[in-house]
């Protein structure tokens, strides 16, 4: 194994090019919080020192089981976490307002037991609040110590050059990460989101590089049902459903040249979205032990220019098998108002 270490954008902040997400600890996933910590050790002594995880991921518990693990070796840690979902009912208790980022900022560091948070990214887009007044409160969060950069998580690229913009005409600091979702079934950010970042100088971590399990190995032909993902979301993975049989067919395909290299399909996976020039570093999140050892065996694999035409031609460059997004849309798609004129103008 060879873990490899890249400069997160202009931060200067070296990470591992593979990131440890913590998505599946707690209540969601694993609720075996010593479990939690003895992987996250694990993932450390393996070479890894970037660690992603959210403050709705298990409504906080997640950043609890994270705390805990980096309790005596936070110092050689680059930790990163989120804010923009709900955690509990009742008003202004979400999004990217002022009043909520720094209410929820104090309740991540709690959970999280440290001083600072290296970089703190805006979980997702929230049309109801200025750019500019989300960016003005992180800066004053960078300035007060608490967070040391900050940056946004799949953003579409118009979003991403508004942001940055606004920063720039408000003499604000800026989004210098971006964390979209990138997967040898979900390419739709190498038309411009990768390509955006890169211009601007942001890292990029990208998330569900194993396209929600359809990579993992365990979700192939008929072998689905009991898998872990597949019964937490089986629309997902139901061959009856037409929207997933391109997914199968892929996934096939790239078992097949798996096996031709002698490699893992995870590791394919993953060693595939390390390659893209933009990017920065992949998100593993393993939920078993078992699960982050074969991650980790693929952490020295590079791809030869045959491999990646190979890729190319079973899904294009750009091109997406299924919604990357799942249960969350933007409001443009959401709000009918956004896509229909009113009556009397139409």
């Amino acid at each position: 194994m060879n873990m490899r270490y890249r400069v997160l954008g202009g931060t200067g902040i070296e990470v591992s090019h593979h990131c440890l997400g913590a998505m599946m600890f707690g209540s969601v996933a694993n609720n075996d919080h010593e479990e939690g910590v003895r992987i996250i050790h694990r993932a450390l002594d393996a070479g890894i020192n970037f660690v992603d995880t959210a403050d709705m991921y298990s409504a906080g518990e997640s950043e609890e089981i994270v705390g805990k693990a980096l309790k005596d070796r936070r110092d050689d840690v680059v930790l990163a976490t989120k804010v923009h979902f709900p955690l509990g009912e009742g008003r202004n208790r979400s999004g990217n307002s002022r009043r909520h980022v720094v209410r929820a900022v104090e309740d991540s560091l709690r959970r999280l037991d440290t001083d600072w948070i290296d970089v703190y990214q805006v979980h997702r887009p929230d049309y109801r609040t200025d750019v500019e007044e989300t960016l003005s409160v992180l800066t004053d969060l960078v300035r007060e110590g608490k967070i040391r950069a900050f940056g946004c998580s799949t953003f579409p690229a118009e979003e991403i050059v508004e942001a940055h913009h606004v920063a720039l005409n408000r003499g604000l600091m800026r989004f210098r990460t971006e964390q979209p979702p990138y997967s040898m079934l979900a390419r739709g950010i190498e038309r411009s989101v990768l390509p955006t970042a890169q211009r601007l100088g942001m890292g990029v971590l990208v998330w569900s590089p194993l396209a929600s399990g359809f990579l993992s190995g365990r979700h192939r032909r008929g072998a689905s049902a009991e898998a872990f993902r597949a019964t937490l979301t089986p629309e997902r993975f139901d061959e009856s459903l037409p929207g997933n049989a391109a997914k199968f067919e892929a996934v096939e395909q790239f078992a097949k040249l798996a096996d031709e290299m002698g490699v893992s399909l995870p590791a394919l996976a993953i060693a595939f979205t390390t390659t893209h020039p933009a990017v920065t570093s992949a998100i593993i999140g393993p939920r078993t032990m078992e699960q982050l050892e074969s991650l980790l065996e693929g952490a020295s694999l590079v791809l030869s220019d045959d491999v990646l035409d190979r890729i190319d031609e079973i899904v294009p460059p750009g091109a997406d098998t299924y919604d990357v997004h799942g249960f969350w849309k933007p409001a443009s798609l959401l709000e009918v108002h956004q896509r229909r004129r009113p009556l009397d103008q139409r």
